[in-house]
């Protein structure tokens, strides 16, 4: 099954600030576990999202995208 929200564009934002996992943790205070939910693209909490964005100064769009199942099951065959 293919996940239906992505972190991919959390990790091109990084990449694109020069930010580490580092500097995630130490300098702007973002725990570990959260880090390990974002690389797997694990749920994560709004306010947790919510806490990102505003630590980095970033839109929620800098952090995730929904990526559309190839079937949709609420649409009827």
């Amino acid at each position: 099954m293919l996940n239906m929200i992505t972190y991919r564009p959390f990790w091109e934002f990084l990449k694109e600030k020069n930010i580490s996992t580092y500097m995630l943790i130490y300098t702007y205070g973002v725990n570990s576990y959260t880090i390990d939910r974002l690389r797997h693209d694990k749920p994560l909490k709004t306010t947790t999202i919510d806490s990102l964005c505003n630590r980095l100064h970033c839109d929620i769009t800098d952090i995730m995208e929904h990526v559309e199942d190839s079937v949709d099951e609420y649409t009827p065959q």
